[in-house]
């Protein structure tokens, strides 16, 4: 936090001493740059209260088997019925 802190402040005084168009924009910057710091401190205390809860893992499920509402026909059948209907199997 204040590694960000001591970046953000020397910008802002290095731009002191350019146009005033510049130190707005780092102004701005440096206000960004410590609401940053300020919630990225809050985050982690907020975490070291609570830490979050473990991630439950799904449990998978058992294939559902395809009940067949008709039964098909076997194989010697079925070539039967290819031939009597004119196909060449």
């Amino acid at each position: 936090m204040s590694n960000d802190r001591n970046r953000a402040e020397a910008r802002f005084n290095k731009a002191g001493q350019s146009k005033s168009g510049l130190t707005e924009r780092d102004a701005a910057a440096k206000a960004v740059l410590d609401n940053m710091a300020k919630l990225k401190a809050l985050r982690l205390a907020r975490e070291a209260a609570a830490p979050p809860p473990p991630v439950v893992a799904k449990k998978a499920r058992a294939k559902a088997t395809k009940k067949p509402e008709e039964k098909t026909p076997a194989l010697a059948e079925w070539l039967a019925g290819q031939q009597n209907g004119g196909r060449r199997t």
